[in-house]
């Protein structure tokens, strides 16, 4: 019998057809995850993410399609996977909650792209040591700028006030209205409750340079923390990066988060019309500029108004300011 005659035997059920490749219609759609672990996201090192759910503390890796950078300490994450928190297990971030707030940093006054360092946080606490090294006023108004701008509370805690006085810097501040509190060493208990109170139930998150103390008032509130803690550099009056991570670090129904000492607060990303905002003490002088004033060239109503309020420190900040998003001058 020929294998053709065989052939016209068989009839469509007897023949068994392959699909061809693509012939599956692809989807968009993610799974949902309805069974995801919540958790807060209190660390990355290297690509992992140390997660606090209700059950514990969790490792995960992010999912491949939340794309790079888009997880930072903060997150209020869904996790899948391996949720047990038992060593050697990892567990997959498949979602990113909406935010309530997001810090941003840029690498510089004059680049416009930004990065996120933390989100969800309420409150900014400026740590500003009044003597080694000595206070650096730009920089708190830098955090200042950031801290509006990102709708968070700020707190200016100085620091070391048991080698210079605080009254110049809290005078300089005044105006604001700013919430500031000042501790030395050995730091009293009535002011240590007082920072408590200030922190508890709240998403903190401290910025601060090297060497102002940062640590060492983690590790007061939190001795559980365990920050390294470094020394000033007598030639240089500035600190070693002894913090090399963001951490978040639960302090009573709240959240301590430490920053590593930064050396600049670039703000390429924030218009200049939100930088004068966070100039909030000068905002009665500059109801007076005219339209489209830039606040830095002849003719603007800041300069009679700052002589006659004596703020004219204050007003050389915000220029400084100013000029340095152009890159005209660096702060």
């Amino acid at each position: 019998m020929s294998r053709q005659s065989g052939y016209a035997r068989l009839d469509e059920d007897d023949v068994r057809v392959r699909p061809g490749r693509g012939s599956r219609p692809r989807t968009r759609r993610r799974p949902a995850h309805e069974t995801a672990v919540q958790g807060f996201v209190t660390s990355v090192d290297r690509g992992r993410y140390g997660c606090m759910t209700d059950g514990g503390l969790v490792v995960a890796m992010k999912a491949r399609e939340l794309g790079k950078g888009s997880v930072v300490v903060g997150d209020r994450v869904a996790l899948a996977g391996d949720t047990s928190g038992a060593e050697g297990t990892l567990a997959r971030i498949v979602r990113v909650e909406p935010r309530t707030s997001a810090l941003r940093r840029s690498a510089d006054d004059t680049d416009p792209a930004e990065r996120i360092i933390v989100a969800n946080a309420d409150q900014m606490v400026i740590v500003c040591s009044l003597a080694d090294p000595a206070p650096n006023l730009r920089f708190v108004d830098r955090c200042l700028v950031a801290a509006y701008d990102a709708g968070l509370d700020p707190l200016l805690v100085l620091t070391k006030a048991d080698l210079a006085s605080p009254r110049r810097v809290r005078a300089f501040y005044r105006p604001l209205g700013l919430p500031m509190l000042t501790t030395r060493r050995p730091l009293p208990p009535s002011t240590l409750s007082r920072v408590r109170s200030a922190l508890t139930g709240r998403i903190s998150v401290l910025i601060g340079p090297s060497g102002v103390g940062k640590s060492t008032l983690m590790n007061t509130l939190v001795p559980a923390a365990d920050r390294s803690v470094g020394r000033v550099n007598p030639v240089t009056g500035q600190g070693r990066h002894t913090s090399s991570s963001l951490v978040a670090i639960p302090l009573g129904d709240g959240w301590l988060i430490d920053t590593p000492g930064l050396r600049g607060f670039g703000l390429g990303h924030v218009s200049a019309e939100r930088v004068v905002e966070a100039f909030g003490d000068l905002a009665e002088g500059t109801a007076a500029c005219p339209p489209g004033c830039d606040h830095l060239s002849a003719g603007c109503a800041l300069d009679e108004w700052a002589r006659e309020h004596h703020a004219e420190a204050r007003l050389d900040s915000l220029r400084r300011l100013l000029r340095s998003r152009e890159g005209n001058s660096p702060d």
